[in-house]
């Protein structure tokens, strides 16, 4: 038999998450991002419930191979664009939309050899400081993206860097709106956070949710996925394969880090930081076992992980155990706590779910 842990992507909450996106969105269309592999739920997984999206966004030449190969004909849209010249190749034969956000990229296309004229969206860096021509060259780069026969249309995109929190956009869409006034073509700005924050100040032709289709909240902790009406789209679950009692002054686990102050029953989980559960979670983090909350105990090891069985005192060998998203009784624990207690995010804990661990859709 295999190990008892498993990771559930469920199909329902894909297409309830990428509703509530596009409900926000008001008459925007909406990209399904799905770089990274779907956020880590696999692309071949979601894209059922994601057909109902205006196009993909990604960032991965081989992912836009997938989701072609699976039926898709609509708008695919690379995020960073190309990397080298042949990738425009790639675009040509793929039909794909690409990001322009530097002068290297203007060359490549002004090279490449094609009859068939390339749809890209322009990219302004109105303050992210990653990717993009600064409000001062946008013009320029757009002049010269206009006057090539290898472009088409030529749309406009930015990017937020505080969206999610007390900043805001409104500084940066100043300074895009100011530097790409009078210029045509199509915009896109609203990542997760803006689409369900600020939906009125960025009314656009395109938004692009990413997060929050997987059902995590883009502002958490200021607010969760049930503020924003989000179900969680993976569920990583395991079984207790042990039960241990403890007496006042018994430690847990490598470096005795929790000493227990009286009798004590703990389960021993299966899973562990070889499977993408995260090493600093601590002693106090949530889990349920048979849908009921309780917490970890000690550090994580590779394989197992420790659990507190004083809420649950019937629980025992085969219990069931949910690391994040839905229980089988219904309860759910959201990904964005867990990630909190181990000191990162909801969508590190997605994209790092090991291969070793079996996923399946529901």
């Amino acid at each position: 038999m295999p190990r008892p842990i498993l990771a559930t992507v469920h199909a329902a909450a894909l297409r309830h998450n990428l509703d509530r996106a596009r409900r926000s969105a008001l008459d925007s269309r909406v990209w399904a991002v799905v770089k990274a592999n779907a956020y880590g739920h696999g692309i071949e997984r979601v894209f059922d419930a994601f057909r109902a999206a205006d196009g993909f966004a990604l960032l991965d030449l081989a992912e836009a191979e997938r989701v072609r190969a699976l039926g898709w004909r609509g708008p695919i849209l690379l995020l960073e664009g190309v990397f080298e010249p042949r990738d425009l190749e790639l675009c040509s034969r793929l039909d794909l939309w690409h990001t322009v956000h530097c002068d290297a990229q203007i060359d490549m296309l002004a090279a490449h050899k094609t009859q068939v004229p390339q749809r890209v969206f322009l990219k302004m860096n109105s303050g992210m400081n990653r990717l993009g021509f600064t409000p001062e060259r946008f013009r320029s780069a757009w002049t010269r993206l206009n006057a090539l026969p290898q472009v088409d249309e030529i749309s406009l995109m930015t990017h937020f860097s505080d969206a999610d929190g007390e900043r805001g956009i409104a500084h940066q869409i100043e300074v895009f709106d100011r530097a790409a006034q009078d210029l045509p073509g199509e915009r896109t700005v609203a990542n997760s956070a803006a689409t369900l924050r600020h939906p009125a100040q960025t009314r656009a032709d395109w938004v692009r949710p990413g997060i929050v289709l997987y059902g995590s909240a883009p502002d958490f902790p200021e607010h969760d996925a049930a503020h924003w009406q989000l179900q969680p789209a993976m569920t990583l679950a395991t079984r207790l394969i042990a039960v241990q009692t403890l007496q006042a002054g018994d430690t847990i686990g490598y470096g005795s880090s929790f000493r227990a102050e009286g009798p004590l029953r703990i389960g021993v989980a299966a899973v562990g930081y070889a499977d993408g559960y995260p090493r600093h979670c601590s002693t106090g983090t949530p889990v349920l076992v048979d849908g009921v909350r309780t917490r970890m105990v000690g550090r994580v090891s590779m394989d197992m992980i420790t659990v507190d069985l004083t809420p649950v005192p019937d629980a025992g060998f085969g219990s069931e155990v949910t690391l994040w998203g839905r229980s089988s009784a219904g309860a759910v624990l959201p990904i964005d706590e867990v990630a909190r207690a181990g000191g990162t995010v909801g969508y590190e804990l997605m994209c790092a779910v090991a291969p070793r661990v079996p996923v399946v859709l529901d």
